[in-house]
């Protein structure tokens, strides 16, 4: 009794292997392969390339929110005093400061005075917001006392005021420079408010990577700032880090009840919560789309295999009357498609992770064809196209070509299989 191949034996792939490289005069498809091929490959490296930069933007944009303002925000709220105004500055800030640094998962708490002022340099004018925060606390945010760029040094941070990149820019200040810092609720007099003009020297500018924050933001020594703003003794807010930014929703409870009666707090995602749902609505879309665009990549098999079936009926025939059975029919021809699915894959696997790692590169070239200005910071926030190469995004869009490729394949293969080889005889 003469013993069954198992399946995808050897004279299989190379029938298949045959096949797939035959040329037009001899009945083959190559064109059709080659078309298919670069079809997937490119579906496949489109796909990984908006993953790569999906996952690049939405790191750097939480790295920017998370690396220079708080995770949390305390603050208390408004109450009228005895004359009428509404006051919800933090007297007790130490105490507070002392209580939230006891709550498990906080890492950092400092004291805050803030206030919207006008800066002068020279002829140069710019609305910023100024953050009072003592010298200690400044050197631990991270963007600000590691930034992407700067200039002199933080450590003299007790002795002037740190710019913003873009302030700096539009002031046209330098380190050294001394900027005045003008602001409309200044001395109070017996003719009323005026305005508090005080010069400061710039001891240091910083690029934090977000173009909100490098072109509104200036830091000012804590104790000058509560003489600037008149907060003598009291802050504004406090700003809380926390170990893990993502928990921060499950600490809110304990960081309300550090707080005292009159506590409320402002979450980064509820900074950023509607941009990041935003986003992530994008990503899914984006996602969608390009697994369409595998899938149109990948009928192109489809329609490669009904040719290459159609130009090989007499072969089916003379293979179906030596013995040859339904599934070896049926596997050969799955693997001339699988195999032209598998390598567009990898093509497109290879193109998309080059494209992720030389973004920079590759950006830049694009930028000086079209002439600059492809990537406008003040609208996207920071100041370059990120990329980051994730390996499930990789073996998400693996999956999602191998995974079409092979089932769209079946179909011709199986009318490969169930041609009747009579009929594929009869008129050769």
């Amino acid at each position: 009794m003469a013993q069954t191949p198992p399946p995808f034996a050897p004279f299989e792939w190379m029938i298949a292997w045959r096949y797939l490289r035959a040329r037009r005069s001899e009945g083959g498809v190559s064109v059709m392969t080659w078309i298919s091929l670069v079809g997937v490959a490119l579906a496949v490296f489109a796909l990984i390339a908006t993953l790569a930069v999906r996952s690049g933007f939405r790191a750097e944009f939480v790295d920017t929110i998370l690396g220079a303002n708080a995770h949390v925000t305390v603050y208390n709220s408004v109450v009228v005093t005895e004359t009428g105004q509404s006051d919800r500055v933090i007297d007790d800030y130490s105490e507070m400061a002392g209580r939230l640094r006891a709550v498990p998962g906080v890492t950092r708490v400092a004291p805050l005075v803030k206030g919207q002022v006008m800066a002068n340099y020279q002829s140069q004018n710019a609305g910023v917001e100024v953050f009072g925060i003592a010298a200690e606390d400044l050197a631990t945010i991270p963007r600000i006392a590691d930034p992407e760029q700067h200039l002199g040094d933080i450590g003299r941070f007790d002795e002037g005021i740190a710019l913003g990149w873009g302030v700096a820019q539009l002031l046209g200040a330098q380190v050294g420079d001394r900027v005045k810092l003008i602001s409309p609720n200044g001395v109070k007099t017996a003719f009323g408010t005026s305005p508090r003009v005080n010069a400061y020297e710039v001891v240091y500018v910083f690029q934090a990577g977000r173009y909100d924050i490098d072109r509104t933001r200036v830091y000012m020594p804590c104790a000058e700032a509560q003489s600037y703003f008149n907060r003598e003794g009291v802050a504004d807010e406090l700003e809380v880090m926390v170990a893990d930014p993502d928990r921060v929703d499950a600490m809110a409870g304990d960081i309300l009840r550090a707080g005292g009666e009159r506590t409320l707090i402002w979450t980064w995602r509820d900074a950023s919560g509607a941009f990041l749902r935003a986003l992530e609505v994008e990503d899914n879309v984006m996602f969608v789309i390009l697994s369409i665009l595998v899938l149109i990549a990948a009928m192109n098999i489809v329609s490669g295999l009904i040719m290459l079936v159609k130009n090989k009926g007499r072969d089916i025939g003379i293979l179906r009357t030596m013995g040859l059975t339904q599934g070896s029919v049926m596997r050969i021809f799955f693997i001339c498609g699988a195999s032209v699915g598998t390598v567009g894959t990898i093509a497109g696997v290879i193109l998309g992770c080059l494209f992720a790692l030389y973004i920079d590169p590759i950006f830049s070239f694009v930028n000086y064809v079209s002439g600059g200005g492809v990537w406008d910071p003040s609208i996207r926030g920071i100041y370059a196209l990120p990329a980051r190469l994730e390996a499930a995004d990789v073996l998400s869009a693996v999956a999602l070509s191998l995974g079409l490729s092979f089932v769209v394949t079946l179909f011709p293969a199986r009318r490969a299989a169930r041609m009747d080889p009579v009929e594929a005889l009869r008129y050769e």
